[in-house]
């Protein structure tokens, strides 16, 4: 039987009961990671769980588990449900109380929850790349914290669904930067440009690990923010997540970018992010 944690037990999931006035559920109070599994194993774990914690204090949420302990209690949750590939998605309200938009006081609890799911690498399209289109941002001015309030973030891929494509490069006026539920990358003349870290947006976990493959393959790095205009005349654009890895993507509001077709530099960051994964998951 498939497990999910609630706090601190491991639980069925229709045991599960949060309160009607629970934070996250009335006003997005709350915090999150998804951490891809392969072969069993939780990639990049460190870096996931310091992000919720660096999340938490940004919104003066206590956890009331040491990260020592939430490694410990994600393993067993991947452990029980026997999960090879796929995911665990974690998040952590600030609890519940009478609905009032100032924190509770005294304090009450936090509620964790965390459930896995089971999910493949999309292959084809990193072989193939994907369709994107612009959109504009009009999120808030605190994009660097992971937290529940995503409804900028849903209407905005709910648009390049509703456009055939995967997803959407958000842009403050001229100025890209990051995707709906990504970072964004644009590749010229044998350097990677990325908008560099700031309130505006989300140092994603997979980012950090593609910084590191540029140093690897010879890429070098300016983490510049760059342009809609400069995005359509890129040799290469890419994007990144937990689920999407490397993914190129080969045109934006149906304008081909480069040639259309994944780029050799995406080729080479692939190469270089597939040697990170667990030796016996296939390439």
């Amino acid at each position: 039987m498939v497990k999910v944690l609630w706090n601190d037990q491991f639980v069925q999931e229709e045991d599960v009961k949060i309160g009607f006035e629970d934070r996250g559920y009335q006003f997005g109070d709350g915090i999150y990671e998804v951490i891809k599994i392969y072969n069993g194993d939780m990639f990049t774990a460190k870096e996931h769980i310091d992000r919720l914690y660096a999340s938490a204090d940004k919104i003066q949420l206590v956890i009331p588990y040491t990260k020592d302990v939430m490694h410990k209690m994600l393993h067993e949750l991947i452990e029980m449900n026997e999960l090879q590939d796929g995911q665990v998605y974690l998040q952590v309200t600030r609890g519940t109380s009478m609905r009032q938009h100032n924190f509770p006081v005294p304090a009450v609890e936090s509620v964790l929850t965390a459930y896995t799911k089971e999910t493949t690498r999309p292959h084809t399209q990193l072989e193939n790349g994907v369709k994107a289109c612009f959109v504009e941002d009009v999120r808030w001015l605190r994009c660097d914290i992971k937290s529940l309030n995503l409804l900028g973030n849903v209407l905005a891929k709910q648009e390049a669904v509703s456009k055939d494509c995967y997803e959407a490069v958000l842009h403050r006026g001229e100025t890209i930067t990051e995707g709906s539920s990504s970072n964004m990358y644009g590749i010229k003349d044998g350097v990677l440009y990325t908008h560099p870290v700031s309130n505006l947006m989300l140092n994603g976990i997979t980012r950090q690990v593609i910084l590191n493959c540029c140093e690897e393959v010879g890429l070098p790095v300016v983490e510049e923010a760059f342009t809609k205009a400069q995005a359509l005349e890129m040799d290469e654009m890419i994007m990144s997540s937990t689920n999407a890895e490397v993914m190129p993507i080969i045109s934006i509001d149906d304008k081909i970018i480069g040639t259309g077709k994944r780029g050799e530099w995406a080729e080479k960051l692939q190469l270089a992010f597939e040697k990170r994964i667990p030796t016996s998951v296939e390439a």
